[in-house]
């Protein structure tokens, strides 16, 4: 990385999937001004600069390596985070730090960005902990972004946008529901659970177990952690009627209602989660078949390395028996589904056994000794049988409807959706899940460096000064919204 003068840099912690779209949009903003983004107050800002220069610290240097790889003015560093000194040593010498590491981490890069008087940005939940750096951020004049991902973040603008629009037309919102899914692409949907995973399994596995809060029609609804999966609702999107939806209740909706400035006037809050049609019973089948369980149980005492088979006939009740392996198809274990009443529905017992066959439950193979619970065998074999090939596709879907009652007594309702797929170039697949958290984040760190946001103090994308120009930059890179009013 040649050092320039004038150049603006960007110090990016953390090495992930997400790092990389991060990277590239920020050392090619230059570049891509004349060509591809649209003329506006920001993209100007980077026409007279020869680059943004980029730096990615990461624990371990060859993480770092492999991002920068290929990205000119790019350039990593080994960092470790723990150590204040060095860590005050790197954000010194940058503008703007984006901080991509689990959330935990935020809070020393926060105070060490405070101290240095520079800008930061995130694209995690803003949790009360951040929250209390307001002020010591606004007395330092420097912006504490957070929440500049896809949710959230994304999904923020996206509302923000159409609400203030209705406001603005003297309307009143009525409802607000929002979807949003990662998901595979159609083509690699192709296993009976219809999913996959992009990183390890077990933090989205947890999150089926969230409970959850919404209000409908202006009643509460509450629904408990272990019920979620039983709570999924079929789902069509009126413009994508070819995907074949289920949604279920993301955590507390209720608090979006005061967020998002609606919490009077909304009698409908509700923020689902998205997943193919049929996932909700198979999760929920195999949770009452035992599969999650974290605690340790019998099957695993006494030292002995079971077999996947005998871990299985163990959960099925039928331990101890010999059988040969050829008995163990997929009507038997259906047969035994139905028979132990963990599934009514004939047909649900048929797709889970069918999902337990394609995770190799019914094979000799030894369990690893790491495993000490039925939730790290289930984690483990889903890590390894749901994964993503190179060359398959993720997807992102996000969909925002708003219910508007205007002052003459006539409704519309206001639809926006956001359709992310994963991009493939020269035989490596990007998943739309890191473009759709990256590219947002380097997004935030472009309007800081621009000096775009004039608000100091920790921040949201949730007012006009951070959305505005954001969705500009997004759907230029390539991130379409469909909009439409009905």
């Amino acid at each position: 990385m040649d050092e320039k003068y004038d150049a603006k840099k960007v110090l990016i912690l953390g090495a992930g999937r997400v790092c990389r779209p991060a990277a590239e949009l920020l050392t090619s903003i230059s570049s891509m001004t004349s060509r591809q983004l649209p003329k506006s107050s920001v993209t100007a800002d980077f026409e007279e600069q020869n680059c943004v220069q980029v730096i990615v610290g990461s624990l371990y240097l060859k993480d770092a390596e492999e991002v920068t790889k290929g990205i000119p003015n790019a350039k990593a560093i080994q960092l470790d985070i723990t150590s204040h000194e060095s860590l005050s040593c790197w954000i010194a010498q940058v503008d703007v730090v984006i901080s991509l590491l689990p959330p935990s981490c935020h809070g020393a890069i926060a105070k060490a960005c405070i101290e240095l008087k520079k800008h930061l940005v995130t694209a995690s939940y803003v949790d009360d902990s951040m929250l209390k750096l307001d002020q010591d951020a606004k007395s330092a004049g420097i912006t504490i972004l957070g929440e500049m991902g896809l949710d959230p973040g994304i999904d923020h603008m996206m509302a923000m946008k159409m609400i203030n629009q209705a406001h603005a037309a003297k309307g009143k919102i009525r409802s607000f529901v929002s979807y949003c899914g990662g998901l595979p692409s159609p083509a690699a949907a192709n296993n009976p659970l219809a999913y996959k995973f992009s990183w390890s399994p077990a933090g989205a596995i947890r999150a089926g177990w969230n409970p959850a809060a919404y209000r409908y029609q202006g009643e509460i609804i509450h629904v408990e952690g272990q019920k979620l999966y039983d709570s999924a609702a079929k789902l069509r999107l009126p413009d994508f009627p070819a995907f074949a939806l289920e949604c279920l209740p993301n955590r507390n909706s209720l608090v979006y209602g005061d967020l998002y400035g609606i919490a009077e006037e909304a009698s409908t809050i509700f923020r689902g989660t998205l997943r193919y049609e049929g996932f909700s019973q198979i999760m929920g089948t195999l949770v009452k078949i035992g599969f999650f369980c974290t605690e340790s149980t019998p099957i695993f005492k006494n030292g002995i390395r079971l077999t996947h088979r005998e871990f299985l006939l163990g959960l099925l009740g039928i331990s101890g028996k010999i059988l040969p392996e050829s008995v163990i198809d997929e009507k038997y274990i259906t047969d035994r589904i139905v028979a132990l009443e963990h599934c009514k529905d004939k047909d649900t017992a048929v797709k889970t056994a069918k999902t337990i066959i394609f995770l190799g439950f019914q094979e000799p193979t030894e369990i690893p000794s790491s495993c000490k619970s039925p939730f790290e065998v289930t984690c483990l074999r889903m890590e390894e049988k749901l994964a993503y090939s190179k060359t398959e596709q993720d997807m992102v879907l996000l969909h925002h409807e708003v219910v508007v009652d205007y002052p003459d007594d006539h409704a519309e309702t206001h639809r926006s959706t956001l359709l992310a797929m994963g991009r493939t170039e020269n035989g490596k697949t990007t998943m739309a899940m890191a473009l759709t958290v990256g590219i947002p984040a380097a997004t935030g760190a472009l309007l800081l460096l621009a000096n775009k946001i004039k608000a100091n103090g920790v921040l949201r994308p949730i007012d006009p000064e951070v959305y505005e120009p954001a969705l500009d930059i997004l759907e230029a890179y390539g991130f379409k919204l469909l909009e439409k009013i009905e």
